[in-house]
C-alpha cells in the first residue's frame, strides 16, 4: 500500500534507554511557585495522560504575564514535534526564561531546554540529544521516504543545537548520531548548559500514578521493540489495564514473554511496579 509520508504523519517514540534511565520521582524542592513551569514527564500527548504539550505551556505563559519564568524539566523526551512547539513558544515570551533540569532532559525534552536564555543543570543530571526514533513499518520506497524526511528533521536538529551550544555542526551531528548523554558538567563544558544547580533545589518524590504510567510505557517500549505496530500495541494495553485481555491480545503478550500462562493478564500485573515492566523487556533482545 502507497504511504505519502508527510511531517508530522509518523510517530516520534521513547528512546528506550531514555525511559530506562529516566526516574520519574525527581522535583523541584521547592513548591512550583506561580510564575515556574513544571515539565515532568512525556512531551506530547499518549494514551496514558496529556504530558507536556504547547496547550499547557501557552496556558501558562499567559497566566504568569510580562513576568520572567522558570522551567523545571525532568523528561524522558517523547514528541519531536510538540517539543519544538514548546521551544518556539518560550523563546516568543516577552520576559528571561530559566530551564532547570533536575533528572533527565532527554530528546524532545533536550529541545525544550535550548529555549532559556539561561540553561542550569543539576550536576547529577543529564541531557540527551539523538537522531529522531521512530518505529515503522513498509516497502523499501515507503522506508526510503520516510529516512529521507527524517533527515531533514535531525539537520534543522544539528542547527538547533549548535547555535545554542557553540559546537561545530560536525561535532553536533556525531553526538547525535552516537545517541549522546550529558551529565551537568559536560553539558556546561559543551555549552549546552549555561550554569550548574546545586543538590539542594532537588528533591525525590514517589508519585504511585506516574509510577504506573512508567510501568505501562516501559512495556509498550518492549512491545514495540518486538516488532508490534502502535496500535496494536495500544490495544493490548488497553486490555491489559482494563483486565479483560482478547485471546488474540493474550497470545501476542504469551509470544513476547514466553511461558506466561492464559487467563494470568491483568492490570496490575504490568502498572504494579516498574520492575514489571523490566522484567518484560530483558526477555527481548539487549539495547
Amino acid at each position: 500500500m502507497p504511504l505519502n509520508i508527510k511531517a508530522g504523519s509518523f510517530h516520534c517514540e521513547l528512546s528506550p534507554r531514555a525511559l530506562e534511565m529516566w526516574n520519574p520521582d525527581i522535583r523541584a524542592a521547592l513548591e512550583a511557585g506561580t510564575e515556574t513551569i513544571t515539565m515532568y514527564g512525556v512531551i506530547g500527548e499518549d494514551w496514558w495522560g496529556e504530558g507536556v504539550t504547547v496547550k499547557r505551556v501557552d496556558a501558562a505563559l499567559r497566566a504568569i504575564g510580562d513576568k520572567p519564568v522558570t522551567v523545571y524539566i525532568n523528561s524522558p523526551g517523547g514528541d519531536m514535534f510538540e517539543g519544538i512547539a514548546i521551544y518556539n513558544r518560550l523563546l516568543e515570551h516577552s520576559q528571561e526564561v530559566t530551564i532547570k533540569v533536575l533528572g533527565l532532559a532527554a530528546s524532545a525534552a533536550s529541545v525544550i531546554a535550548m529555549a532559556g536564555a539561561k540553561r542550569e543543570i543539576a550536576k547529577t543530571a543529564f541531557l540527551m540529544i539523538h537522531n529522531c526514533w521512530t518505529y515503522f513499518a513498509g516497502n523499501r520506497h515507503a522506508i526510503r521516504e520516510l529516512a529521507d524526511t527524517m533527515e531533514e528533521f535531525d539537520r534543522a536538529m544539528i542547527g538547533l543545537y549548535a547555535d545554542t551550544s557553540g559546537q561545530d555542526e560536525k561535532a553536533v551531528e556525531k553526538m547525535l548520531d552516537a545517541e549522546t548523554y550529558m551529565n551537568g558538567a559536560n553539558a556546561l563544558e559543551k555549552g549546552f548548559a549555561t550554569g550548574l544547580i546545586s543538590a539542594a533545589e532537588v528533591k525525590e518524590a514517589p508519585d504511585d500514578q506516574q509510577a504506573q504510567a512508567h510501568a505501562a510505557r516501559r512495556m509498550d517500549a518492549a512491545l514495540a521493540k518486538s516488532g508490534m505496530t502502535r496500535s496494536e500495541r495500544r490495544k493490548l494495553i488497553s486490555e491489559i489495564k482494563s483486565g479483560m485481555p482478547s485471546a488474540a491480545g493474550d497470545d501476542t503478550l504469551r509470544a513476547v514473554v514466553p511461558g506466561m500462562p492464559r487467563a494470568s493478564l491483568d492490570a496490575s500485573a504490568f502498572e504494579e511496579t516498574a520492575h514489571q515492566a523490566s522484567a518484560l523487556r530483558n526477555l527481548l533482545p539487549a539495547l
